[in-house]
């Protein structure tokens, strides 16, 4: 028996590679790798869950119905290095003090992943990426320490906050990831969950530690390479106020343009409303698939239908009309009011526990410009065209 312990190769060295957030839409929330060292030779390998092929088939398609497929490969960690390197990028390893039995049971079971048959996962941008597979099978190697530690623990961020302060340096993407994200996107969630977001899994196994004698689970840390990015703000940007004052703008424009007798007024309220309701409906129709038609959770029973409705297609006609001259029929003007209703029923929704999506600044923009309009053709005049 002496033999044959004595013959055993020595157990390989774990450590996590963290690598900051890149100037790539794609790079913004940062990614992460799993780093084996052969205990013989010194050879190292970073097992990456966060590999994807643009040109795959069906790659948008999928995309939309939420059914991504993600995989892990195995690169030599010199070559990565480079990369990250390469775009500017910071990098830092923590080196993990694991015991030989658990640093040889993970080396295995990434071994066993990154076979092709393996490799391939369902991912999700909050449960299922490339940060959650790695915080997962370092959490088996440990024998669920990783979780017992971290779970229940909170700083009061929300898969959105988290979501939007990494998206910031990108306004226009991060504004339609907010429309796009439904009530599951805010509940409270812990560290376990934050560590869907690689940095803060890097502040998770820092602050983990191992066995009776609570030894940390870092050996130590290791900063490979400066940061060249824009480090991303701690919290996303409050839009409630500048959203309220642009919307009472807006919605004040427009309703003087309602009541002024014109052509000129005529065409400026037309040339805003055409492109306003169309937005809003389609808008409202893309919601509702990601709701009933796609697999994104996240996305699913969005409070922002009331405010991006379908019903605001309904509307179409009635302003081509108005660009004629003609005043809106009562249908038009019923369903005006009726996508006023559902704003409104939004505002008062706020006080509700069953409406607890983070949309206000959302309401406040929407619901004066909605306002303003169904005034706009309710009092809109027939006018020569």
């Amino acid at each position: 028996m002496a033999a044959a312990v004595a013959a055993q190769p020595p157990a390989p060295a774990i450590s996590l590679l963290t690598i900051g957030p890149g100037s790539l839409y794609f790079e913004r929330f940062g990614h992460n790798a799993l780093v084996v060292r052969d205990g013989t030779n010194g050879s190292a390998l970073a097992y990456n869950y966060g590999m994807f092929d643009f040109s795959e088939a069906n790659f948008l398609a999928n995309f939309v119905r939420g059914h991504m497929r993600y995989q892990l490969a195995a690169n030599p960690l010199d070559a990565d290095l480079e990369l990250y390197r390469s775009e500017g990028r910071s990098i830092v390893e923590q080196v993990l003090d694991l015991d030989p039995a658990q640093a040889r049971e993970l080396a295995a079971f990434l071994r066993w992943n990154a076979r092709p048959e393996h490799a391939r996962y369902r991912y999700d941008y909050f449960t299922s990426n490339c940060s959650t597979r790695v915080r997962d099978a370092l959490d088996d190697a440990l024998g669920g320490a990783l979780r017992r530690q971290s779970e229940g623990r909170s700083r009061g961020y929300s898969f959105r906050l988290d979501a939007l302060r990494l998206m910031a340096p990108e306004p226009a993407l991060m504004l339609l990831i907010d429309l796009g994200l439904g009530p599951y996107a805010d509940r409270r969630i812990d560290f376990w969950d934050e560590s869907f977001v690689p940095e803060t899994l890097a502040e998770v196994v820092a602050r983990a530690h191992l066995g009776a004698e609570a030894r940390p689970l870092v050996a130590r840390t290791l900063a490979l390479a400066p940061n060249a990015v824009a480090v991303p703000p701690l919290l996303p940007p409050d839009l409630r106020w500048p959203f309220l004052g642009l919307g009472l703008a807006l919605g004040i424009g427009l309703a003087w343009l309602g009541r002024r007798d014109s052509r000129a007024a005529r065409r400026c309220l037309v040339a805003f409303a055409l492109p306003f309701e169309l937005a809003c409906g389609l808008g409202g129709l893309a919601l509702l698939y990601l709701w009933l038609g796609s697999d994104h959770v996240a996305a699913w029973r969005n409070e922002n239908l009331l405010l991006l409705s379908p019903l605001c297609l309904l509307l179409l006609p009635g302003w081509f009309g108005c660009l004629r001259g003609r005043r809106a029929g009562r249908i038009t003007r019923t369903v005006a009011w009726l996508v006023v209703a559902g704003t409104l029923f939004a505002l008062g929704s706020k006080i509700l526990p069953w409406f607890a999506q983070a949309n206000l600044h959302w309401i406040v923009l929407l619901l004066p410009i909605h306002l303003a309009l169904a005034l706009a053709l309710v009092r809109r005049p027939a006018t020569r065209a």
